[in-house]
């Protein structure tokens, strides 16, 4: 297996993305280079070769484990088999496995970050500003500087569904004469078919990323989607598929079916419909094996992991913040003493 990290074709220092200006920018000598001239150049980066594969075992399960070795400084690095992207651990070179990124596990198109790691320090330090019963542990300068940027790995369904949907309609009509109140019920054929076409249903591919965590930072720009290139993960992590692509169209299938179904029922002007044929089929269909943008950390407080994580694209953030039962008591205690404090002045000043 092949990684690759990109440096700068003047000092070859490392290159990272520059989600600000959407080009390569070298932190050093501050040369910048568009994808057009990394592309051109791209030879110059395959210099390193993976040495051995590994197979590690831990909780009595097999976890495949590959070694490479960075480019910047020697070291070797371990990756387990769903890394596509990762730093070197001692002088943070990017390291890109291509190898990961071939076949069916390369991507056809990615949303580059928009949004830069100084957005995301920025975001996570306003969401702890007021925060009076926060856990000091929880901001600190160690846990802001690992938010990492993250590229999740994506399923996108574009569907086009043929719904037909048959049955009987009822409508009841009641009204009163005289003493007496009638009721009259109308049975109705109804002939249902349609067309739904879905564009791009997301499904996570990846099972180790908490699907809650994506859908309360979507919605992503689809429009903003490019042709895939591995520089886009360079100053970046990146994770390869997991969720087989059959079992993607199954989650997002169900998903639109569900829909469609009630889109179509929405046309059915009865309030009482009993189905005698309810039919969906798939006219067309596409899915495409996408990266999109998170900046992401996880801070760990007594025992439990809480996490941080924005929309690398739109800035959208979710976050988990604990609080300190300690500061909380603490709180109570004072604020619990000024009150007995004042009480007994006013007691004596009016006794």
């Amino acid at each position: 297996m092949n990684s690759v990290d990109y440096k700068c074709l003047n000092c070859n220092a490392p290159l990272k993305y520059n989600p600000s200006g959407k080009n390569w920018k070298c932190e050093y000598c501050g040369t910048t280079f568009t994808k057009e001239e990394l592309k051109a150049n791209e030879e110059k980066f395959e210099k390193a070769k993976v040495k051995n594969k590994k197979t590690t075992e831990s909780n009595d399960q097999k976890v495949d484990v590959d070694e490479y070795v960075c480019q910047n400084c020697g070291a070797t690095i371990i990756a387990d088999k769903n890394t596509a992207a990762t730093f070197c651990v001692y002088c943070r070179n990017t390291a890109i496995l291509k190898s990961r990124l071939t076949d069916k596990f390369e991507p056809s198109k990615v949303i580059p970050f928009a949004k830069t790691k100084k957005d995301a320090i920025a975001g996570f330090t306003n969401v702890c500003k007021g925060k009076l019963f926060m856990p000091k542990e929880f901001a600190l300068e160690r846990n802001i500087n690992e938010i990492t940027g993250v590229y999740i790995p994506f399923w996108l369904h574009s569907l086009d569904l043929n719904v037909i949907m048959n049955g009987k309609g009822s409508k009841v009509t009641t009204w009163s004469a005289g003493d007496k109140r009638y009721t009259k019920t109308d049975i109705y054929s109804v002939e249902r078919e349609g067309d739904v076409f879905f564009e791009k249903v997301p499904c996570d591919g990846s099972v180790r990323f908490d699907n809650a965590i994506m859908n309360s930072i979507e919605p992503f720009d689809y429009k903003e989607l490019v042709d895939f290139s591995a520089g886009y993960l360079s100053g970046f992590l990146a994770e390869k598929y997991d969720v087989e692509k059959e079992d993607a169209k199954t989650n997002t299938l169900k998903r639109a079916k569900a829909t469609a179904e009630a889109e179509i029922r929405k046309t059915i002007p009865y309030a009482s419909f009993v189905p005698n044929q309810n039919e969906t089929n798939i006219k067309e269909e596409t899915l495409d094996y996408v990266l999109l943008p998170v900046w992401m950390v996880n801070v760990k407080y007594n025992g439990k992991m809480y996490p941080f994580a924005m929309n690398g694209q739109t800035g959208k953030m979710i976050r988990n913040i604990p609080y300190s039962k300690g500061k909380a008591f603490l709180a109570f205690i004072i604020i619990f003493t000024i009150v007995f404090i004042i009480s007994m002045i006013l007691t004596y000043i009016f006794s």
